[in-house]
């Protein structure tokens, strides 16, 4: 009797482990299904942000430039975004243009143009070439630099972009109303954007695509004053929390958008 007393407990703990593996299984599912969810999620944010002309922050990815972007529409740029940017960011303030924008208006690499042995051929440790294009002023600026006036360039900027993208770039004096060299900096998308290239650049460019803006996108990185080098994606999410911005990984925006 005794031994076939503790045979039935044994019987019902076996049950027991199967059913906390089932459980356990269960759960890692869920959890893998809220965490898709949530990155979802993220990606919607961020969309519906851009549309409504709101910022985003973008971490691009770790073994790439390991950078958190403080990323704009550049239609939704006014002179508290630029603000905000030179700031919160501290980075470079440019303005990402879609390749068939550029083409529209001839704007070049800058690697291209630049008659100097600097432009020749490096190698960088973030990616095959950079995205630099020209550097630009909009011609009813005084210096270029204050917030007023980068922002009146970034908006043209957009208006450019928005008709280069309807077909109508020569309705837009693109020459006539900018002057090189400026304060806003100019980057040339690759053509298929993040297909070949993941870059802030590409990537704000998929997230205007999505929110359906003009194809222009104002990218500036985000500096940590304590180390003087980028941003820590921990410390740029909860920046972003605390503004209400919405954050989102560079690599969620590609799988969700590509």
């Amino acid at each position: 009797m005794t031994h076939t007393d503790h045979a039935t407990p044994a019987t019902d703990d076996a049950g027991d482990d199967a059913t906390a593996t089932d459980g356990s299984g269960t759960g890692a599912a869920d959890d893998a299904a809220a965490t898709d969810e949530s990155r979802r999620d993220a990606v919607d944010a961020a969309i519906a942000a851009f549309a409504r002309g709101d910022p985003v922050c973008i971490h691009d990815a770790a073994d790439r430039e390991g950078e958190t972007d403080i990323v704009y529409p550049a239609s939704g740029v006014d002179a508290a975004a630029v603000r905000r940017m030179r700031n919160d960011a501290g980075g470079l303030v440019c303005v990402a243009l879609a390749d068939d924008v550029a083409a529209a208006y001839d704007l070049p690499f800058a690697q291209d143009v630049i008659d100097h042995d600097l432009a020749a051929d490096h190698d960088l440790a973030y990616d095959e070439r950079s995205s630099f294009s020209l550097t630009v002023n909009h011609v009813d600026t005084f210096t270029g630099i204050t917030d007023d006036d980068r922002a009146l360039t970034i908006a043209r900027l957009a208006d450019a972009a928005g008709d280069a993208r309807a077909g109508d770039a020569a309705a837009f004096d693109f020459a006539g109303e900018f002057r090189a060299p400026g304060h806003v900096h100019l980057l040339r998308a690759a053509p298929d954007l993040t297909a070949q290239r993941e870059g802030h650049t590409e990537l704000a460019l998929e997230l205007a695509d999505a929110a359906g803006v003009a194809p222009a996108a104002v990218v500036c990185e985000m500096l940590d004053d304590a180390t003087g080098g980028a941003t820590s994606p921990t410390d740029a999410r909860a920046y972003a929390d605390r503004e209400g911005i919405p954050y989102v990984e560079g690599s969620d925006l590609v799988a969700a958008l590509r």
